[in-house]
């Protein structure tokens, strides 16, 4: 995934670590994700949060939709251990384990 692709330019500082947005810093997705793969993790992160609108809207438990959007993230490297400080083999498990997870609940 590029600089561009991650938002460079909207806001972002000069390091690709983070975003910032209206004064709040976000963590940048790993720019060293496969675009296949990124793709396949933002559709996910799309339709849990899409899930978790629809689940809000007919007052049902939104945690299930969460658990999408959160693993996601996770791939994505938004979240848990900051992307930077992880080894190259690390980085490749945290979004390939994500992928198989994601992908299994879909069945």
């Amino acid at each position: 995934m590029s600089d561009a692709d991650a938002g460079a330019g909207d806001g972002s500082t000069d390091d690709v670590r983070w975003l910032v947005v209206d004064g709040r810093r976000w963590r940048r997705a790993d720019p060293e994700i496969p675009e296949e793969a990124a793709a396949r993790l933002l559709s996910h992160l799309g339709r849990g949060r899409s899930a978790v609108r629809a689940h809000r809207r007919r007052g049902e438990d939104p945690a299930p939709a969460r658990r999408r959007v959160d693993l996601a993230k996770h791939g994505l490297g938004e979240r848990g251990d900051p992307w930077w400080e992880q080894t190259p083999q690390e980085r490749r498990r945290r979004w390939r384990d994500a992928l198989e997870e994601l992908d299994r609940l879909d069945r």
